[in-house]
């Protein structure tokens, strides 16, 4: 073979390498490209609305508590602000027998033998047509709450602007709606809701460790 043509053959040979090698590393980069090396995640911001370290569903800071006047099971004035300065039980209760309210009492119970001092809890009666000064009274004492719960009733329209306030579904809506929609919040010395336990997370040892939290100053 003439050595011209020897020649062209290695001049194409030494090009056609040169163009795969760059095709290569073509590609090499292409596919670093759209799969980079992962980042770091973003760490947490640190400050945040909803304080970590409770039982129940901590609400973000700065909702205060609507204010209400009422009367309890011995016919005596209760208004909100008269707790300022300490933790608060509020509960929506029926003195019903069956149902969530004899559960809700006895977990607040339980929670208030636990933390084996007087803490204020007060429940907002959530059937009035049929809690009766008698039917209240016997309902307290079943649960072990005489003398330690305040059960407040008042006038309908009274009663109403509180569940409206506290966003309560009363009795009067249906037993089971109510049931799924009971709640127990727990108030802060400032006058702020902090926590809020729906039935099924409810339980004394969690609202008794929350009340202890908020003592605390969390």
């Amino acid at each position: 073979m003439p050595r011209t043509r020897l020649a062209l053959l290695a001049a194409a040979a030494v090009a056609a390498l040169g163009l795969t090698l760059v095709l290569i590393l073509g590609s090499t980069a292409g596919d670093s490209t759209r799969n980079p090396t992962p980042s770091p995640l973003p760490s947490k911001p640190s400050g945040t609305s909803l304080p970590a370290g409770f039982d129940g569903a901590a609400l973000p800071l700065g909702i205060p508590a609507s204010g209400f006047v009422l009367t309890d099971q011995r016919g005596r004035r209760v208004a909100l602000s008269d707790y300022r300065g300490q933790v608060v039980i509020l509960a929506f209760l029926s003195a019903s027998a069956s149902g969530a309210s004899p559960l809700i009492a006895q977990q607040i119970r339980g929670a208030l033998d636990d933390l084996g001092r007087l803490v204020p809890a007060l429940a907002v009666s959530a059937d009035p047509a049929a809690d009766t000064p008698a039917r209240v009274r016997r309902f307290l004492a079943e649960a072990s709450l005489a003398g330690r719960l305040r059960y407040l009733t008042g006038s309908l329209a009274q009663l109403r602007s509180v569940w409206h306030a506290y966003r309560v579904v009363p009795i009067s809506a249906g037993r089971g709606k109510f049931d799924r929609s009971a709640i127990v919040l727990l108030i802060d010395p400032l006058g702020r809701k902090r926590v809020l336990f729906g039935v099924e997370q409810l339980t004394p040892e969690g609202l008794a460790h929350d009340v202890r939290q908020l003592q605390a100053g969390r």
